[in-house]
């Protein structure tokens, strides 16, 4: 294949499609914003291609495009959030942590081993199961953190979250989802 296939707008879709949508739904935990995220990279794609230089694969030029779609999409959507009630509760919560001297500590160690079911596809589906049964915000919060790499301070601000919040949220993401995966997922 030469390099004007590898880089035809044409076959994107066949080629990257899958891997894109799926990089993009564990993100964002919605089918149609990950669809869109996806024809909008393309678009960006098609945009920037007489400044893509050849230097990374096509899949992983498009997957950087993606990632700030996703970004974005977050952004956007943590503007539009409806507070909760239980937004207070977590506040209160991490006040107690505080005021009463409970050791802040990360849940307990897993069950299995993580790194191994990372590459399993059965691993990614109940591990997108678990995460859309986490609030939305929690589950924004969690993306932001550990799969995009944000730090405190900007999930902080792209949430409008104090730090003290915003660990309450982490932890309680982390717990919810070491639970879940451990009744779900069977796998030594």
């Amino acid at each position: 294949m030469n390099d004007k296939e590898l880089t035809n707008p044409e076959t994107w879709l066949e080629e990257h499609g899958d891997y894109l949508f799926q990089f993009a739904f564990v993100r964002l935990r919605n089918r149609a914003a990950a669809e869109d995220a996806v024809q909008e990279t393309f678009l960006a794609g098609i945009k920037a291609l007489d400044r893509y230089d050849g230097k990374t694969p096509v899949r992983y030029w498009l997957r950087g495009i993606l990632r700030h779609k996703v970004v974005d999409y977050i952004r956007t959507a943590s503007r539009e959030i409806a507070v909760d009630d239980s937004e207070g509760q977590e506040i209160l919560d991490s006040l107690k942590f505080k005021a009463f001297g409970i050791p802040t500590q990360h849940p307990p160690p897993w069950k299995f081993d993580p790194k191994h079911a990372y590459e399993q596809k059965e691993f990614w589906e109940v591990f997108y199961g678990c995460m859309s049964k986490l609030k939305e915000k929690t589950g924004m919060a969690f993306t932001l953190r550990e799969l995009e790499g944000l730090s405190t301070e900007e999930i902080c601000k792209e949430l409008n979250l104090k730090p003290n919040n915003l660990w309450v949220v982490l932890h309680r993401a982390r717990t919810q989802l070491k639970s879940c995966l451990e009744a779900n997922w069977t796998t030594p």
